[in-house]
């Protein structure tokens, strides 16, 4: 007998990951840190009416992540673990990203029907405002990306880092935390490349070089012994997606390490992770060309690129990440 409960399980969950959003954009997990306010006190802190508060404190207590008792609100284990700002395995700074994505993800009928992204989001054609725009967005999350991968990595022998594709460089902020002696380049689209500085700087990281670049045409002016590819190979198309990575080879030193990583993966049966396959989804209402490519294209490749000892893992933030070292 079939029945309607996967169905019923998949509208079931919208709900509770929208109660989610509402309480990052409010910043609520953050304004209660350790302490247990009432709907009263935590309405005046963020000026909106509490009663009309209370119904999602209520929500976010129904599902975990907020405990009451008493009429009062405190952080539950994982939200205060995760969703807390103030502490180091915050998991909130994409929620911004994620609003974005998830409001793309409504229109992927749309995309489909007009056979064009809905929600087109262009790097290349960014004006100045939306790029400082979007690498604010970013910055949070980057920095917690950088430390995810140095705790990954071994970087006792890494002397020379470039981020390519970066956004606003905080990967390297978040990575150079353990060894701050590591030199730091940032290579980026020339409008991106613009307005990264600044917000470096209010991360302290006035020292890292930002060098306008586009990997997808030609290799970094300098060698260093890690190259860094976040989110980058999965919004180009098939031919550049190859040459990012044939030209991210060239700007290493031999022997030399590179780490591509993202959620935009999937199996070579693309069938999961579902990360990647839903990506995927969100990729037709953001890009032109962008997709979760398969291991075997990434693998491919990287071997073309002169990489060997390549590996797949999946990070704690869950995304995938590939690395290879360059042979010579």
């Amino acid at each position: 007998m079939v029945d309607s409960d996967r169905i019923d399980n998949l509208i079931a969950a919208v709900p509770p990951a929208l109660a989610l959003r509402a309480g990052l954009d409010l910043g609520i997990f953050t304004r209660l840190g350790g302490s247990a306010v009432t709907a009263d006190s935590l309405g005046a802190a963020l000026k909106v009416e509490p009663d009309r508060l209370s119904r999602l404190l209520y929500a976010l207590a129904s599902i975990g992540l907020l405990e009451v008792e008493d009429g009062q609100f405190r952080n539950g284990a994982e939200a205060s673990a995760f969703l807390d700002a103030s502490k180091p395995n915050y998991r909130g700074g994409d929620h911004a990203l994620l609003r974005e994505i998830w409001g793309a993800d409504l229109l992927t009928a749309e995309s489909l029907r007009q056979n064009r992204p809905a929600a087109l989001h262009d790097f290349s054609e960014a004006g100045p405002e939306a790029a400082v725009a979007f690498s604010r967005m970013l910055a949070p999350g980057g920095v917690i990306f950088g430390r995810h991968l140095a705790r990954e990595m071994d970087l006792s022998a890494i002397g020379s880092v470039i981020d390519i594709g970066g956004g606003p460089g905080t990967i390297l902020v978040g990575l150079r935390e353990r060894r701050p002696q590591i030199a730091a380049t940032l290579m980026e689209l020339p409008t991106v490349a613009a307005v990264a500085p600044d917000i470096l700087s209010e991360y302290g990281a006035d020292d890292v070089v930002v060098e306008e670049g586009d990997i997808t045409v030609a290799p970094s002016i300098g060698r260093h012994d890690l190259a860094i590819l976040k989110a980058v190979v999965q919004v180009l198309p098939p031919d550049q997606a190859r040459s990012s990575i044939l030209n991210a080879a060239r700007c290493l030193t031999p022997g030399g390490e590179i780490a591509i990583a993202g959620w935009g993966v999937v199996d070579d049966d693309r069938l999961g992770p579902p990360e990647g396959v839903f990506l995927n989804l969100t990729f037709l209402n953001l890009y032109r060309h962008g997709e979760s490519y398969t291991e075997g294209q990434y693998r491919a490749w990287m071997t073309e690129a002169g990489f060997r000892a390549i590996s797949r893992s999946r990070l704690t933030d869950g995304s995938t990440l590939f690395r290879g070292r360059l042979t010579g």
